[in-house]
């Protein structure tokens, strides 16, 4: 079992999205006992909200199924619990790291697709559909990576 997290400021945008994407993808591909996909936030300003509406939107658009997730804050203890922990974005990085004490489990997204851009958040873009295509495609070489640890 590998055990990913992602991470965004808030857990009801970007993280949520990439949370309900990989686990369509895993679905699909018969890798759902073989992965656990979950998400978290940086943040507190969100605990206990469900995904935003236009995560929520976006995804239906693209016949994806929203997982059932409540937001919550990422703990030290996460950094034992998964086996990746992916921030969006460089300022979640920096706050993954403090939060954890520092870990080499610790990635951006985009790096995936040999990138090291950031996921804008949709929260102030409103461009949801340009956070899915960047959330898609680095679940996409994701994917392909943690096919090949399988």
């Amino acid at each position: 079992m590998i055990r990913i997290l992602f991470v965004c400021h808030g857990n009801i945008c970007r993280s949520t999205m990439a949370q309900s994407v990989l686990q369509y993808m895993a679905d699909n591909e018969g890798l759902s006992d073989s992965l656990e996909i979950d998400s978290a936030a940086t943040s507190t300003e969100e605990i206990g909200n469900p995904p935003h509406s236009g995560t929520v939107g976006e995804l239906r658009r693209h016949h994806i199924p929203v997982v059932p997730h409540r937001a919550r804050q990422l703990t030290k203890a996460d950094e034992a619990g998964y086996d990746y922990l992916i921030g969006m974005d460089s300022a979640n990085i920096r706050n993954m790291q403090r939060i954890t004490g520092g870990s080499d489990k610790i990635y951006k997204l985009m790096e995936f697709a040999d990138s090291g851009r950031d996921v804008a958040d949709p929260w102030y873009t409103g461009d949801f559909a340009q956070t899915y295509a960047d959330v898609k495609l680095g679940c996409e070489k994701l994917l392909e990576r943690l096919k090949n640890e399988l």
